[in-house]
């Protein structure tokens, strides 16, 4: 049994016509019947049924359709990862990233990744949690950095840390004594984060840290991004509460960064990828960013 021998059956079996299957096969119709009859003999069954001009399949037929069907699938999918493999070296690799993550890493890698990859173009989305996840799953990011939950079966999801939530305020001098002070304090304060639609995730954090600390924050401005809120909190437009990460990327901000103590409200930074992505650059990426944190 030869791949033609498949071919010439699936052919007429979604045609259910020999002449028809041979004039998309670009044969004639003799040949195309002579190897269907030896594809019957060496099975030791029948696949088709001839009556008054009509073809139909048998039950035998129909069953190894679905089969043939499967294998044809299966080879379509082996040269697209094959061709996906063979580009990676010269491809592109596109990387989403949230605007909250410290991005010197980031740097570090794709720095590292051009004596490893020269050829190969790296481009960077900046780009919330919820429309990195669709973009992954419709294959316009090959990888994302991101927070947890990601709620989709089709992507692979590994850990990169946890990251602690601060207050951040107008820069200070004096420092609170006591969490009740602070609470005090931000119970009065304006606050400044991020849009419920544009964060759920983020929004529901807040809520169940200010509700720790006997209150409900009084959100009066809304930003889609980090630096926004960092900001707005430095020109004395209120405060927040973000991940201790971002301290280390906006430093140079007057803004202060207040620890919260006995609450061990955190957030997790993933890295998701399609499962079934074998680009060689996306690999070596996962292992060498994942290494580094």
């Amino acid at each position: 049994m030869e791949l033609r021998h498949l071919l010439y059956f699936k052919t007429v079996a979604e045609q259910l016509h020999f002449r028809k299957a041979a004039s998309k096969l670009f044969i004639s119709q003799p040949p195309l019947s002579r190897q269907i009859k030896e594809l019957e003999n060496e099975l030791g069954v029948l696949l088709f049924t001839r009556k008054d001009k009509r073809v139909s399949l048998t039950d035998a037929g129909k069953y190894f359709k679905a089969e043939v069907d499967a294998i044809f699938a299966r080879l379509e999918e082996s040269k697209a990862i094959m061709r996906q493999i063979h580009k990676a070296g010269s491809g592109e690799l596109k990387i989403g990233y949230i605007s909250s993550v410290y991005q010197s890493h980031l740097a570090d890698v794709l720095i590292a990744m051009r004596d490893v990859f020269p050829y190969l173009k790296t481009n960077l989305f900046e780009m919330p949690t919820l429309p990195q996840v669709t973009a992954l799953e419709q294959g316009s990011l090959d990888v994302g950095i991101l927070r947890a939950p990601v709620h989709s079966d089709q992507l692979k999801v590994r850990t990169l840390f946890f990251d602690p939530f601060v207050v951040v305020a107008p820069a200070m001098k004096s420092r609170f004594k006591e969490q009740e002070e602070l609470a005090t304090y931000l119970k009065s304060s304006p606050f400044i984060f991020f849009s419920r639609d544009f964060a759920p995730q983020y929004n529901d954090k807040l809520i169940e840290i200010c509700a720790r600390m006997g209150f409900k924050p009084d959100i009066v401005h809304e930003a889609n991004n980090a630096h926004s809120i960092l900001q707005l909190v430095e020109a004395g437009l209120g405060v927040s509460i973000l991940p201790y990460s971002l301290k280390q990327q906006y430093s140079y901000l007057k803004v202060s960064f207040i620890e919260l103590e006995n609450i061990p409200v955190s957030t997790e930074v993933v890295l998701a990828y399609k499962q079934g992505n074998k680009n060689a650059a996306l690999k070596w990426f996962i292992e060498r960013y994942q290494g580094g944190k």
